[in-house]
């Protein structure tokens, strides 16, 4: 079993050194984007289903508290962080307005939605980046695979971050160092963190 282990260790490692490279100069971009949003005083939602939604709190508690050392907290909302007004949207409407309702009740003209998702297909997510552009937020996308639906509603504004492979726990672990990479790099430009 120990052998497995170490197997698992190094198929991790593999994955993140096949993507980094390419991945690099791309996260580095989101960063100033996401450095720039908050210079303007604007904020962060940031939405993913099932682990995807747990790397989305992740990196905003992050921001709102601290990464790795103290500072100042950062504006971001997990948009599956309230309960009873998820319940409440896919009791009342459908599960596909779970994120896109509070983007259009929260969102504002220069904030920054992070799209977390493996595969990049969920249409709660695709329904969350159209009320992102309808109301002029842009969007980070944090995808796998070959970025899915979600890659071909991106323009100008947005950025997409693809972990390009196939195995879904690789995906997610490639997404969680991007996030920790985002939070570092932030902390880096705002506050001269190293």
């Amino acid at each position: 079993m120990s052998q497995r282990v170490y197997s698992l260790f190094q198929q991790s490692v593999e994955a993140k050194m096949q993507v980094g490279e390419e991945l690099a100069p791309i996260i580095s971009q989101a960063s100033e984007k996401l450095v720039n949003c908050l210079l303007d005083e604007k904020k962060i939602l940031v939405c993913g289903n099932g682990t995807s939604a747990a790397i989305a709190q992740i990196f905003t508690s992050s921001l709102i508290d601290r990464y790795e050392k103290e500072r100042p907290g950062l504006p971001a909302i997990w948009l599956g962080a309230n309960i009873a007004t998820y319940t409440s949207i896919t009791s009342d409407t459908h599960y596909v307005d779970v994120f896109a309702k509070p983007i259009r009740a929260l969102g504002q003209e220069g904030d920054v939605l992070v799209l977390i998702s493996t595969s990049g297909n969920p249409r709660n997510l695709i329904q969350a980046a159209s009320a992102a552009h309808d109301r002029g937020l842009s969007v980070i996308a944090i995808t796998g695979r070959d970025g899915g639906d979600i890659s071909s509603l991106l323009d100008v504004n947005d950025i997409e971050i693809c972990a390009s492979i196939n195995s879904r726990g690789r995906i997610h672990e490639i997404h969680l160092l991007t996030v920790f990479c985002l939070c570092d790099l932030i902390d880096n430009q705002l506050f001269g963190i190293t």
